[in-house]
């Protein structure tokens, strides 16, 4: 028993880690290429890795009728509005701020499903937004002084995670009959990815895309491990528990800041901790709601 449960503390580290580094491994690969082609590379080998799994290997079936309709909007939604969103957000924000905003996803969740569903907004979920946004604004101010950030880069955060929640939402919303969960991510990655294609090939630049380690290292680490990788094992922590999985989402903004500290040298100051702390609270807010 013992065993097991340190196995699913480790799992959940594990998982805060590596969804963490998401954004200093997007930060480095902007050094070497545009946000488009580093997008779009990363898509494209994680949605085929997926697809090659599924219908290869597993042989999962094939989408049919309607099924297209849905993986297309979900992977416009979920991949080509909210990372395209995420990963132009990351030239003009710190890899500590590009981890904080993800973190805060099941509250954006939370008040866009009761506006969905024409429900009364709570005390609690009103709260806990408000929370959250204070605390990315005080986390956000010395960096904003320092220039590790722009209200632009901010701007475009907030736009990305409104998108992911509206995804999650028609997610769960939809009857997605016994398709594969890997079908689904596989394809709505493929999917979601060709929608940021046409503003690759308009706005790419041969010089400003150096094909060098870091950049196959950063795409293989974002494809692989984090679009791959931290996502099964984010489903895992869910099959074993859906209210105590969510709680992992806490270390992440801690993981972010410390992540970017150790590796590009961002700064950990009172008003970063004070911000974590803010976002804490409103995230613990809607998970007791929730639970």
């Amino acid at each position: 028993m013992l065993a097991k449960q340190l196995q699913y503390v480790l799992t959940g580290i594990i998982f805060a880690i590596l969804w963490s580094s998401a954004s200093i491994a997007t930060k480095w690969g902007l050094k070497v290429s545009q946000p488009f082609v580093l997008a779009i590379v990363r898509f494209c080998l994680a949605g085929g890795l997926m697809l090659f799994i599924s219908h290869v290997i597993l042989k999962h079936r094939l989408p049919s009728g309607s099924e297209w309709k849905q993986l297309l909007a979900y992977g416009i939604l979920n991949i080509g509005v909210y990372l395209g969103l995420y990963v132009l957000a990351m030239q003009h924000v710190s890899a500590g701020l590009g981890s904080l905003f993800p973190a805060t996803s099941p509250v954006f969740v939370s008040v866009i499903s009761a506006l969905f569903y024409r429900q009364k907004m709570t005390v609690s979920i009103l709260l806990s937004l408000s929370l959250c946004l204070i605390g990315i604004v005080i986390a956000a101010y010395p960096l904003l002084l320092k220039s590790y950030a722009s209200p632009f880069g901010l701007f475009l955060l907030l736009l990305s995670m409104l998108s992911y929640s509206l995804g999650s939402i028609y997610f769960s919303t939809k009857n997605w009959q016994n398709l594969n969960i890997l079908t689904i991510n596989g394809w709505q990655t493929i999917l979601g990815g060709l929608l940021l294609a046409p503003f690759m090939i308009f706005y790419y630049d041969h010089s400003l895309n150096i094909y060098n380690a870091t950049f196959w290292s950063t795409v293989s680490w974002l494809a692989f491990v984090v679009s791959i990788g931290a996502v099964q094992i984010w489903l895992y922590l869910i099959k074993q528990d859906a209210v105590k999985a969510s709680f992992w989402l806490f270390l992440c903004p801690i993981f972010g800041f410390l992540i970017a500290w150790l590796l590009a040298n961002e700064p950990i100051d009172a008003y970063t901790c004070v911000g974590v702390v803010f976002v804490i609270i409103g995230l613990s807010l809607v998970l007791k709601r929730r639970k």
